[in-house]
Formats: C-alpha cells, sequence, structure tokens
C-alpha cells in the first residue's frame, strides 16, 4: 500500500471524486429475498442524534483523536462496551460501562500497544469478546474455561490502519487485563480478496463451533479499476481454537453491484441469530463516498444474502453522523434493540469520530 494511502484517505477521496456525478439505483435493487416479517425485528429507525462517547479531552489520552468501532455487551449488572481509540500513532483498546445504553464513563485502556512486539507495535484493537448471539438476548459474556474469549486485530505501521492487518486472540480473568495470542489469521494465508490485510473480527460459538467472521480487502487496485480497493467478509472456523480453517465459499458476503450500497466495502460483520434466520449487521461503502449500516440475512452461519434497504443511514448536513454511518454492534434491552455505530461529521483530517446508537423504539 502506498504511503499515506489509508482506509480513510481513500473513502475520502473516493467521495470527493464522486461528488456532483448523478446516482441512479435501478427500482429492481430495492426488492428484497426477505418479506417482512423477517426483516422488521432486525430495524433500528430511531436516532439518538447525539453522540454517546466521543472523543477524550485529556491530552494524553489513547482515545484523544477518535473513538471508533463500538462492542456493547451486558456484564456485571451493567452494560458495557470496548471501543478503539485513536491518538495520532495508532489504535488502542478502550472499556467503558453505562446503567442506561446513553449515559457512558470510561473505565480504562484495557489493551495497549506494545513497543517490542511486532503486531502490535503501533496498533492493538480488540474488537470483539464471545457473547450470546441471539438478537435479543441480553448480551452476557460466555466464558471458555473459566476465562473470557475475545479477538484482535493489528496493523503492523503507525497511523491509522496503516499496512496488513493480522487476528489473534485474547484471554482476560477481568476483562481489564489481555493476554494476547499470536496471530491465528495472516493475511497471506488467505486468498486474494484478502491479500491487503485482515479487519475486525467477530467471533460466536454455536454448538461447540467457534466461527470467527472478519472483513479484508484486496492489494491496492490500478487506477483503471478506480483505485483504493475492495473489502469483503468472510469466516474461519475451529473447534479447539487454535486449529482454524477458513471456509472454502468464502467470502460469505460479497460487494453488490457498481449501483449498490456496498459496491466498494462489505464490511464489519456483527452476527446474531433470530429464530431460523442468521443475520449479519455489516456496513457498505458505495461509489459515491457514503458508508452506511446495512443488512444480509440467511439460514445457516455461512450463506448470506443482502438485504436491499438501509438500516441506518447518514444523517443530513450539520448531524453526527453527517458522513459516515457505520460499524455495527446491537444488544436487546427491555424490549428494545439498540444499535451502536461508529457516526463521523466533517472531513478527514478535521472530522469528528464518536459512537452513537439507535433503537427499535421511540426515544
Amino acid at each position: 500500500m502506498k504511503p499515506g494511502l489509508s482506509r480513510r484517505t481513500i473513502v475520502q477521496s473516493l467521495g470527493l471524486a464522486a461528488a456532483g456525478v448523478p446516482f441512479v439505483r435501478p427500482a429492481s435493487l430495492l426488492a428484497s429475498p426477505f418479506d417482512e416479517a423477517a426483516i422488521a425485528p432486525f430495524r433500528t429507525p430511531n436516532k439518538y442524534g447525539k453522540l454517546v462517547l466521543g472523543p477524550a479531552e485529556d491530552a494524553s489520552a489513547f482515545d484523544l483523536k477518535s473513538v471508533d468501532d463500538p462492542f456493547v455487551f451486558y456484564h456485571d449488572g451493567q452494560f458495557q462496551m470496548i471501543y478503539i481509540g485513536f491518538d495520532g500513532t495508532g489504535y488502542q483498546t478502550g472499556l467503558a460501562r453505562s446503567s442506561d445504553l446513553v449515559n457512558w464513563q470510561r473505565v480504562a485502556c484495557v489493551a495497549r500497544r506494545d513497543p517490542n512486539s511486532k503486531y502490535t507495535k503501533y496498533n492493538i484493537a480488540l474488537s470483539c469478546l464471545l457473547r450470546e448471539s441471539g438478537l435479543t438476548s441480553p448480551g452476557n459474556l460466555k466464558k471458555v474455561n473459566g476465562r473470557y474469549l475475545g479477538a484482535w486485530h493489528a496493523y503492523p505501521s503507525a497511523g491509522y490502519e496503516e499496512g496488513a492487518a493480522v487476528i489473534g486472540l485474547a484471554w482476560s480473568d477481568d476483562l481489564l487485563h489481555w493476554d494476547l495470542t499470536d496471530p491465528i489469521l495472516f493475511p497471506a494465508d488467505g486468498a486474494p480478496w484478502e491479500h491487503g490485510g485482515l479487519y475486525r473480527p467477530n467471533l460466536i460459538e454455536e454448538n461447540g463451533v467457534y466461527y470467527l467472521y472478519y472483513n479484508a480487502k484486496t492489494d491496492t487496485l490500478p487506477k483503471s479499476e478506480g483505485g483504493g480497493w475492495h473489502e469483503q467478509t468472510g469466516v474461519a472456523t475451529s473447534r479447539d481454537l487454535k486449529h482454524w480453517t477458513r471456509y472454502k465459499g468464502n467470502p460469505v458476503l460479497r460487494n453488490g453491484s457498481h449501483e449498490s450500497w456496498d459496491a466498494r466495502f462489505a464490511s464489519n460483520p456483527f452476527v446474531v441469530r433470530h429464530g431460523n434466520l442468521w443475520g449479519m449487521y455489516y456496513f457498505g461503502y458505495d461509489w459515491q463516498g457514503k458508508a452506511r449500516e446495512l443488512l444480509a440475512l440467511g439460514h445457516d452461519q455461512y450463506h448470506f444474502t443482502q438485504v436491499h434497504e438501509i438500516l441506518i443511514d447518514v444523517g443530513p448536513p450539520g448531524t453526527v453522523d453527517e458522513t459516515f454511518a457505520h460499524k455495527p454492534s446491537t444488544i436487546f434491552h427491555n424490549g428494545k434493540l439498540y444499535h451502536f455505530y461508529c457516526a463521523v461529521s466533517g472531513k478527514c483530517p478535521n472530522e469528528l469520530r464518536g459512537v452513537s446508537v439507535a433503537c427499535s423504539h421511540p426515544w
């Protein structure tokens, strides 16, 4: 990847290049293969409209520049969130807690970069924890051999998502201190669609099988193909958490057509089960420079079909998500579904990046 060419810069440049270009989405794309009864439980149309967690004010904080990529769960009588903070050098991981899903208090930076590590010298994103996967479950954590389990990814270079990232596991007794394993997935070991690097893992367990969903990117494309890269989503499985097998049918979530909302990226999977359906929340990025929250449904853990509607769209000018609304995590409480996401306003390098939330019911 060329120096200075990151996810942020390519997204920004594509958005500028598309400005003023008519974008007509064929009516045929709006028809969904799933009926209203199947889709409705996954919807959260009511935005809170504010950041519930934004960049820290402390000049020495690990999350001074931005807050990103929430993962919400319920533990020890409180709602909790791991999230990614950026300080200008790279990613590190924080923990926050809430009693009402709106007011959040920072607890600690729970995964810090290690200057002596080949993989986490500049970045460490503890992106998910193993929790209940039911859409309407309380989102409690699940233990494995008496410990909490998570998955991390890390970029090898300083900066915002710079270099080809790898994925590993993490273990903890208290959620504050984590022991990282060696990487379990490398981009070079995968197919060409993931050779550019591996992004945000999502770990679930079902009947003794661990499913590690992740999105990945291609190598940088030539200008004749639009430049930048494509991102799609795949899955690897394991029974012992040591030996992992990529699914032969990867990617399980592919880019849509040129006119689709996920023409460039189909990224950041968050997988839940509801009845006989599996739902994959994800964000799509299109040729117009918009990143939005989308949904794919399937009858098993390997086959997903995009639902042709936007779950959470970017907001109008002046709102907290006027630029992007992306990177999903949901939790169910008191009969309501809450959908947390990274909300971005402004333009890079002066954007404001934090966490917001939408709900299935009015606020």
